[in-house]
């Protein structure tokens, strides 16, 4: 028979043991994977990618669900408001940190509502101009080019306030080029605009199309907006070698509400990982222009900080707004 004292010790020992036997039992049932667009675009592709090597890494089915509409803010909004286990999770790209930034009424908060749990990928944008009409083989000759008009050059992009508006105004801001922006409806529209000469540069992510245009000699890749150079398109070089300190990458990653215990995060975090080390799921993100790229939740959380700040600070200086 126990005493008080050794009945005490065993009740303690149990209830610290609880977090411990909760975070061991985790995945016990299917995980969520919320998609902020509709079927077959990228994200819904990618999460589909990793969606067999992530349920064998935790031993759980993984369940994807498009929530499109809002720019990505219905489905961020609804994982924000979710149960904090580690079974409802986003997949967003960098829309999460713009569209609140725009829509006051998005409903969460990009660094507060989520625990990050690993970037998947990233895919850096090409800076293109249009052959006939620029006169420029790297990005120093166009900023001369640039400079030495009196009106301003033209550049495409998919959208009012879509990644590539705002990162060709961050590229103007830095080399102080007078730039106007002309929205077209979605990226092949942009190829066919720079590739004609309505307008002389664009900023996209290196679709196929594009780079037969390149390849074709219809248009000049003047570089690629990575950190360093990189393997999607080889022999770029970086934009930030002539202009330090710019980077523009559209990334994918994986979080969960905010509140989820690390321990589930970590535990998510290793699967990712796991499943990106698989060389046939790396295959596929390569077959689509794509790095894979894990990260720590850590990590995550400083890309997400940064560039939240980065955003803001561009669109405060140019007054970008969506109707």
């Amino acid at each position: 028979m126990k005493t008080p004292a050794l009945l005490a010790a065993s009740l303690l020992l149990g209830v610290s043991a609880l977090p411990a036997l909760a975070d061991g039992a985790f995945p016990d049932r299917p995980i969520t994977i919320v998609v902020p667009y509709p079927p077959g675009g990228t994200s819904d592709n990618q999460v589909r990618m990793i969606q067999e090597p992530l349920a064998k890494a935790l031993g759980q089915a993984i369940i994807v669900e498009n929530k499109p509409g809002a720019s990505g803010a219905i489905a961020a909004a609804y994982v924000a408001r979710a149960k904090p286990d580690g079974y409802t999770l986003v997949y967003p790209n960098n829309g999460l940190l713009i569209t609140p930034l725009l829509n006051k009424q998005a409903g969460y908060d990009p660094l507060k509502a989520f625990a990050p749990v690993s970037v998947v990928s990233n895919v850096p944008m090409v800076l293109v101009v249009n052959k006939a009409g620029v006169p420029a083989t790297n990005l120093a000759e166009f900023i001369k080019f640039a400079k030495s008009r009196s009106e301003p050059v033209l550049y495409a992009s998919a959208g009012t306030a879509s990644y590539g508006h705002l990162a060709t105004t961050l590229l103007a801001l830095k080399t102080g080029i007078k730039a106007e922006h002309i929205p077209y409806k979605g990226e092949a529209n942009t190829t066919l605009a720079v590739r004609s000469g309505q307008v002389q540069m664009l900023l996209t992510t290196p679709s196929a199309a594009m780079l037969e245009q390149v390849n074709q000699g219809h248009l000049t890749l003047l570089g690629v907006a990575s950190a360093k150079p990189s393997p999607v398109v080889p022999g770029a070089r970086p934009l930030n070698e002539t202009v330090p300190g710019y980077v523009a990458e559209v990334w994918f990653g994986l979080l969960a509400p905010a509140g989820t215990p690390p321990a589930v995060v970590n535990k998510l975090n290793a699967a990712v990982q796991t499943a990106l080390r698989d060389q046939s799921v790396r295959t596929r993100f390569w077959a689509t222009g794509a790095v894979p790229q894990g990260s720590t939740p850590a990590e995550f959380s400083q890309i997400l900080a940064t560039e939240y700040k980065q955003w803001t600070g561009v669109i405060a200086k140019t007054d970008i707004k969506v109707e």
